[in-house]
């Protein structure tokens, strides 16, 4: 990431939930400052999805870094709370540790993303900043794995950013969605903060403002030579690709060569199949087809098992909304406080208590078996744990992972999961078992509770 071209600005602690500053005076004021363990997890997967993929982790790291109030947030602050709560955040760093799952993992509900180990007025105060990026990154980055599963070979490419909620939501789908493995993105400042490839040509409006449409693929192919990949379908399709070989013919006598053409409109693969046969006959063979416009994971993998000959595509609305599911139900819940296991009881949200851990079992073709949670401090004899140490004491334990190499392995794990679960229909659930003792800790503070009330 460029610090330069995207600060921490975008993280001002002032990004919360009023209740969070109310209760943090609250435990101030009553000196309920020992150490607390927060964990935010996914209750149940939404429907059609088989797993999620997490991603976000990098901006929480930096967030918690980072993390302090300017004198200007101070003095608005001061308006609404004692001048001993404002003495305490003139203060506040961040302290705590982090532990959480690798970007690019394949996770399921129940498991947690991240455990957040802190002084407790800290640990509470992050809560919403940190629901929000990893509730954003992990929901695109799992509805991206969809078209990556459905489309294994084709260029993809994130469009959505123009109908994006807003400019971080563009700005972090383009990175979610590269790290889950597209291809690229049209949003530039993903390129320029994050290294995303950019991909991008024209758009009607460019056609249009030409009096005559040849002069425009003749202008356009001049400007950029090394990326002349035209928008064919203002008009006539077929008849705009026909008057591209003629073209082609002119522009390689300046060692210019049409790269490809975008479809954006009508049956893509009517006209992709038409304008293929069009390009070969003209001796444009390595001229790729594009396709864009209202396409989702379902559409793709339509064109694709069709076997239109489009060589990729460009994904917006549906991705960057996650328009089938918009939100993940998850949560971030306290599961220890001065060094007793907490768990809460309300029906039909109750939680596990302590520290976990989650151990993952392979089966064959090293696929995918199942999942156990165990309490962190657990004898367990088998399994490969994934949650593993990235901050300790407020300060990161390992460099920054590079975006590409997140990518790479988010790649590797499509590969270990059983090939019902990379369809876009539901699979069986997947098995994820409590381990004994997380119940039989439970059953004590549920018991203790009993004689509680």
């Amino acid at each position: 990431m460029n610090p330069d071209l995207y600060s921490c600005g975008q993280c001002s602690p002032l990004l919360t939930d009023f209740y969070q500053l109310t209760m943090l005076q609250s435990y101030i004021e009553h000196g309920m400052e020992d150490t607390a363990v927060f964990e935010m997890f996914v209750r149940k997967l939404p429907n059609g999805r088989n797993f999620l993929v997490a991603a976000g982790l990098e901006q929480v790291l930096d967030y918690l870094e980072h993390l302090q109030f300017s004198e200007d947030e101070l003095a608005w602050l001061a308006t609404r709370f004692p001048p001993h709560v404002i003495d305490y955040l003139r203060q506040f760093r961040f302290t705590g540790d982090v532990h959480a799952l690798p970007e690019g993992t394949v996770f399921f509900p129940n498991e947690p993303v991240i455990r957040i180990t802190a002084p407790l007025p800290q640990a509470q105060l992050v809560e919403s900043r940190i629901i929000n990026l990893l509730h954003f990154e992990t929901l695109i980055a799992s509805k991206a794995a969809r078209s990556v599963l459905a489309a294994p070979d084709k260029t993809l490419v994130d469009f959505g950013m123009r109908r994006a909620h807003g400019l971080e939501a563009g700005l972090l789908a383009a990175r979610a969605s590269y790290l889950a493995g597209f291809s690229g993105t049209a949003t530039v400042l993903a390129g320029a903060v994050y290294g995303v490839p950019l991909y991008g040509t024209m758009a009607h409006s460019y056609i249009q403002a030409h009096e005559d449409e040849l002069a425009a693929f003749e202008h356009f192919a001049r400007s950029h030579p090394d990326n002349a990949v035209l928008l064919i379908d203002t008009y006539d399709t077929e008849n705009a690709a026909a008057r591209l070989v003629g073209l082609a013919d002119k522009l390689a006598q300046d060692r210019i060569h049409i790269k490809g053409v975008r479809l954006d409109s009508g049956d893509l693969a009517e006209h992709a199949r038409n304008v293929r046969r069009i390009l070969d006959r003209g001796g444009l063979t390595k001229a790729t087809i594009f396709a864009s416009g209202n396409i989702d994971e379902y559409r793709l993998h339509t064109l694709v098992r069709s076997g239109a000959p489009i060589d990729g595509f460009g994904i917006g609305t549906s991705l960057d909304i996650s328009s089938d599911a918009p939100a993940l139900d998850c949560a971030y819940k306290l599961q220890e406080y001065a060094g007793k296991p907490r768990r809460k009881h309300s029906e039909g949200k109750a939680t596990w208590p302590g520290r976990k851990q989650v151990l993952r079992n392979f089966g064959t073709c090293n696929h995918l078996m199942d999942d156990t949670v165990v309490l962190e401090d657990e004898d367990w004899q088998a399994g490969k744990p994934l949650i593993k140490q990235f901050m300790q004491a407020g300060r990161r334990v390992q460099n920054k992972i590079p975006l590409d190499d997140i990518r790479k392995e988010t790649l590797s794990g499509y590969a270990e999961l059983p090939e019902i679960m990379t369809l876009l229909d539901s699979a069986s659930t997947y098995p994820v078992t409590i381990s004994e003792n997380l119940h039989r800790l439970a059953d004590q503070l549920d018991a203790e509770h009993a004689i509680d009330q």
